[in-house]
């Protein structure tokens, strides 16, 4: 009789299954649908769109946003949020540019230092998320005023400087034709994409998102790959904050405030949903490129910048509103 339920709910199973992936392949398409339109838009709009310089600015601006899009794209997948990326990402920045600026370190383990700084609040995250239980909206916005406070406090809000020239290259350098901000975009991309496909904690991931209870009692072990994801997250965020400060070529206190907007509007374009359980890397990207082309393209047009928060602001009321759609067409099928 078991074996009977279960052949006869194999087929609705595999019915919700294809309509997920293509309601998810549907979002990512629109996303990309309006990335195209945007483009062709401001091709035409602008004499400057098309230009070598304008293109290499977008793609280095781009670099921070879709960096940290994609380790959001991994906590939204568990139904978590992270609000501390902006914060958290120019706490790791400055510290970073300081363990250059004060302590003399080389590019490289600074750049490491910055880093391992964004990863380590990643683990305050999701560790209070798990051990406290704590709503991860709570717990990382309590990260958000706590690094912008740490920060404040570290550079009593003044920019520092005295980096080396060699800095520079991380955000602004090149090779040959391809700014190094878009070869870190696609190494990062890879190696999202090969954790999120290939590898146990990137199934994890999804599961937990899908139904963590279900995760839970299935052996998943929900409270380690949850730290995991935050972690990775943080660790992006931090990464990120060193693109951003060597662009610059100080560390600036500043950076980062409302940076958290953009980058859950990338990864929800994109086709991730705030409810778990789907996103993907390449969505992620689409989304990362298509709100750079809509700031990128305001200020071409001489657009006021509060504008450019509005647009954004409606496109993720739309992401949503769609998002909440599809959700209610699976529900719909499964029952």
């Amino acid at each position: 009789m078991m074996a009977t339920d279960e052949t006869a709910t194999a087929p609705g199973r595999l019915t919700v299954y294809v309509r997920e992936r293509l309601s998810e392949a549907v979002s990512q398409l629109a996303a990309a649908g309006a990335l195209i339109i945007v483009f062709v838009y401001l091709s035409f709009a602008s004499p400057r769109f098309l230009t070598g310089d304008n293109l290499f600015n977008v793609g280095s601006q781009t670099a921070v946003t879709a960096i940290i899009a994609m380790g959001m794209t991994l906590v939204i997948i568990t139904a978590g949020i992270d609000l501390s990326v902006g914060s958290v990402s120019a706490l790791a920045g400055v510290v970073g540019v300081q363990a250059m600026a004060q302590l003399g370190l080389p590019v490289s383990l600074a750049v490491l230092v910055g880093t391992l700084i964004g990863a380590l609040a990643g683990v305050v995250n999701g560790s209070l998320i798990t051990l406290t239980g704590i709503a991860p909206f709570i717990a990382t916005l309590g990260m958000m005023s706590v690094a912008r406070g740490v920060l404040d406090i570290e550079t009593n809000a003044v920019a520092v400087f005295g980096v080396p020239d060699s800095f520079q290259l991380l955000g602004q350098g090149q090779v040959g034709p391809v700014p190094i901000p878009v070869i870190a975009i696609v190494v990062v991309a890879v190696l999202g994409y090969f954790v999120l496909t290939r590898t146990r904690l990137g199934r994890y991931a999804y599961a937990i998102g899908s139904n963590q209870e279900a995760a839970r009692l299935s052996g998943i072990p929900v409270k380690r790959t949850l730290v995991y994801v935050y972690t990775i997250g943080g660790g992006l965020a931090g990464f990120a904050g060193m693109i951003a400060m060597s662009r610059v070529n100080s560390g600036q206190p500043n950076f980062g405030i409302g940076l958290e907007l953009d980058v859950i509007a990338a990864a929800v374009i994109g086709g991730a949903s705030l409810f778990g359980g789907q996103g993907t890397i390449g969505g992620t990207l689409i989304g990362a490129f298509l709100i750079a082309l809509i700031r990128n393209g305001a200020v071409l047009l001489d657009i006021n910048l509060f504008v450019q928060t509005v647009v954004i602001g409606v496109v993720i009321w739309l992401a949503v509103m769609w998002d909440r759609f599809r959700r209610r067409k699976l529900q719909s099928v499964q029952g």
